[in-house]
């Protein structure tokens, strides 16, 4: 599977519809430093001590908007 990973701060600063609000994503755990990645089906997941953890996900369009933001690329 293919991901795009970033920072918690990196996630927060996404304009992407369909998605969880920044609340949403600190009620999960994330914060400006956790570690977070985005698949190509759209399921946010975050790194925890010992696992990826699901927290939500994005609707339609995001791909190529997340490249964009982040000028990263899947791998």
């Amino acid at each position: 599977m293919q991901f795009i990973e970033m920072t918690g701060k990196t996630l927060f600063s996404l304009d992407i519809d369909g998605g969880p609000s920044v609340e949403e994503l600190e009620a999960a755990g994330v914060n400006e430093e956790s570690i977070v990645r985005v698949n190509r089906q759209g399921d946010i997941e975050v790194r925890r001590r010992d696992r990826w953890d699901v927290i939500g996900g994005l609707l339609g369009g995001f791909e190529e908007r997340i490249r964009a933001a982040t000028g990263l690329d899947w791998v």
